[in-house]
């Protein structure tokens, strides 16, 4: 047994084809060398903004890019006020506001949520960030930035700092890159926040070179790019864990002495301390218009979606195991009762659907 999509949505930036992405990029370039051609091409259309946790860049970003698109936009950014205060299900309220709204974005602290909601939604919905699982606009917002500024998405040497075991950005630029010729990864981290292993499983299947260090001095100087990452707070289970791993990795003036002249600094904010004030007047620092890149990405994603080009084959194919539960906790299968429960693959190893878990088949 299947489930077929009713619409054209992004959950996971893999889940279409490299060429779909470069369409994509191609036309976020195109938007950014002339805004005004684009003013008025979403007249008439509504897009309903569910944030279930705080955003500032993201939520605004996509604000701004269909406001300048000459759309409208509802929405909330607080479900305190909301029905979802009332114990409202994911299904009633995506169902709701996907029927007043022409495109729906959603932001949700529960991995594979988003997933969830587009099963049933009326309109096109997109992933804005589902708990430590994906984050696949703040990768296009990435992938511009690379474009524009290192002329090339091939052959970089990408180093990873910071939270990479529940760093969202990260797991996704590490799923797209992996999908270009000659990129090699660097992972700076320490043991505790070190990147999942089904997230390095990507390496070996891309063929890609990659290593663990706990050292940013020592990693800098042979990196392309640099991706910081804030440690959460928010997703550690108590305040004890979250000041162990506080502070571990700054970037100040000095490390970035040791790197190349052409390096870039990307991060997808907001900060806390893992970047000094001071590195803001490198001209090597790319963070603050990696954030202007991100609103002309998801202004060409918000047209392609809208459009529906290019429509690629339904995202779920896996088979329903109703008598199966995911093995991550915070899978979204484990809040929201009633979602199928779909895995991908029949052996003795599943993968779910929503959170991509790893599950013993029962």
């Amino acid at each position: 047994m299947s489930y077929i999509y009713n619409n054209l949505n992004l959950i996971d930036l893999n889940d279409y084809p490299v060429s779909w992405w470069e369409k994509l990029l191609d036309l976020g370039h195109k938007i950014l060398t002339d805004p005004e051609a684009y003013a008025e091409s979403c007249k008439g259309k509504i897009m309903g903004t569910l944030f279930y946790e705080p955003s500032t860049r993201t939520q605004m970003s996509f604000q701004t890019a269909m406001l300048r698109l000459g759309g409208t936009i509802i929405g909330f950014d607080n479900p305190a006020t909301s029905s979802v205060a009332k114990g409202e299900n994911i299904k009633d309220t995506t169902k709701i506001v996907s029927g007043y709204a022409d495109i729906m974005v959603m932001r949700h602290p529960v991995a594979g949520s988003v997933k969830a909601a587009a099963l049933t939604a009326g309109c096109p919905v997109i992933n804005a960030g589902d708990g430590g699982h994906l984050h696949p606009t703040q990768t296009l917002t990435d992938l511009l930035t690379l474009k524009e500024e290192k002329g090339t998405l091939e052959g970089l040497t990408i180093g990873l700092c910071g939270d990479l075991k529940n760093g969202r950005t990260v797991h996704s630029l590490i799923k797209a890159m992996s999908c270009f010729k000659g990129t090699n990864f660097v992972l700076i981290s320490t043991p505790e926040l070190a990147l999942p292993a089904y997230i390095k499983d990507i390496f070996s299947a891309g063929g890609h070179k990659f290593k663990e260090v706990t050292s940013l001095d020592k990693a800098v100087g042979e990196l392309d790019v640099l991706y910081m990452t804030r440690i959460q707070q928010e997703r550690f289970t108590s305040r004890e864990e979250y000041e162990k791993q506080k502070g571990c990795y700054i970037l100040d003036n000095k490390k970035m002495a040791a790197a190349k002249k052409d390096m870039i600094v990307l991060h997808p904010l907001p900060r806390v301390d893992e970047i000094a004030i001071e590195v803001d007047d490198d001209p090597r620092a790319m963070y603050f218009k990696q954030a202007k890149y991100g609103m002309y990405i998801r202004m060409a994603l918000i047209l392609t979606m809208l459009e529906g080009r290019d429509k690629p084959a339904p995202l779920i194919t896996g088979r329903v195991r109703r008598h199966h539960n995911c093995a991550n906790p915070l899978c979204i299968t484990h809040k929201e009762t009633y979602l199928p429960h779909y895995f991908r693959g029949d052996g003795s190893l599943l993968e779910c659907e929503y959170c991509d878990e790893r599950t013993l088949a029962e």
